[in-house]
This record gives structure tokens, C-alpha cells and sequence, in this order.
């Protein structure tokens, strides 16, 4: 990956990191526009991935957050933000990113609710939440959706908002800084 489509991609993943602190939420521009501008500079840098492997990363950014926002406990503008970053550094990137994204994700979450007291309310709903999953290996697949959504439902119900594009931008900067040839 060259160092111009680096140096783009973390301006985007900071300006996004900073909307989404201002307003707790990313804009379709930045990540709209910034997926067309990683296709681009991949298709067209020398360095770049070429086209189907940013469409790849692309698509593959996206669904590894879809099923999080699908269960109602992540906003859609972080969802396109990794599909975003998907675009600028391709499948298996995209792959080691999301888990550095999950590490300062669940940092992230710890200090906020550490920061508005609320830190014994999030490992309580973290534990209910561990307990029902494990329990709903055991439930058969048509009933496993429900209990699910139910459990969404009552963790939405007690935590508060966490602006989780910080999270997409230090595990995106940490890998870029730590991986750059």
C-alpha cells in the first residue's frame, strides 16, 4: 500500500472519528465519497489493490459489521465506515483491522462507561449477554433470531450511546502504523 492512499485513508477515518464524536454520527458523504475515492486510488495508484480486490475488502468491511448493526447495537454509519476502509486496504486487512477495531471498540466502551459511571451496568449486560448466547447454541435455529432481538433490545435499553467511529479510526491508524512497509 503506498503512502498516498494511507495518508488519505486516515484523514477519512479521523475526520469520520470526529463526526461521529461531535454528533454520534458519520455522514453518507465522507463515507460514500470515501469508498469511491479508495476504488479509485487503487484502481488508478501504481501501489494501489486494483479493482476487485478494494471491491472485496469493500464488501467484506461491510459484513463483518452488518450482523452488530443488524442486531441494533451499532449505527449504520460505522457499519459503511469499515466497508469504507475495506475499500483503501482490501480482504485480508480488512480482516486483521476489524479485530484491532473490536480491541479499542471494547476499550473504548469500558472508559466511557468507567467515565459515566455506568462500568458495573456494562459488565453486568456484557455477562447476560455471554450467558444468552451460550444458551442459544443450544435453541434451535428458529427460535435463535427472537431471543436475540430480545436481548438487543434490553442491552439497548441500558447502555448509552458510544461513538464507535473512534474505535474504526484507532484500530485503522494502529494497523496502518504498524504494518507500513
Amino acid at each position: 500500500m503506498s503512502l498516498p492512499i494511507i495518508s488519505v485513508l486516515i484523514f477519512l477515518v479521523l475526520a469520520a472519528a470526529w463526526q461521529d464524536y461531535q454528533n454520534y454520527r458519520i455522514g453518507n458523504l465522507l463515507v460514500i465519497s470515501g469508498s469511491l475515492l479508495g476504488i479509485l486510488l487503487n484502481i488508478f495508484l501504481p501501489a494501489g489493490l486494483g479493482l476487485s480486490d478494494s471491491l472485496i475488502g469493500w464488501c467484506i468491511g461491510l459484513l463483518l459489521l452488518l450482523p452488530v448493526y443488524l442486531l441494533r447495537l451499532m449505527g449504520a454509519g460505522d457499519v459503511k465506515l469499515l466497508a469504507m476502509v475495506g475499500a483503501f486496504v482490501g480482504l485480508q486487512a480488512v480482516m486483521v483491522i476489524f479485530l484491532y477495531v473490536m480491541i479499542s471498540g471494547g476499550l473504548l466502551a469500558m472508559g466511557v462507561a468507567w467515565h459515566r459511571c455506568v462500568l458495573s451496568k456494562l459488565l453486568c449486560n456484557m455477562r447476560v449477554f455471554l450467558y444468552e448466547l451460550i444458551i442459544s447454541l443450544f435453541i434451535p435455529k428458529s427460535k435463535l433470531l427472537p431471543l436475540l432481538y430480545s436481548l438487543s433490545e434490553r442491552t439497548l435499553e441500558s447502555t448509552t450511546k458510544l461513538p464507535y467511529g473512534i474505535a474504526i479510526a484507532i484500530g485503522t491508524t494502529v494497523f496502518l502504523a504498524t504494518n507500513f512497509n
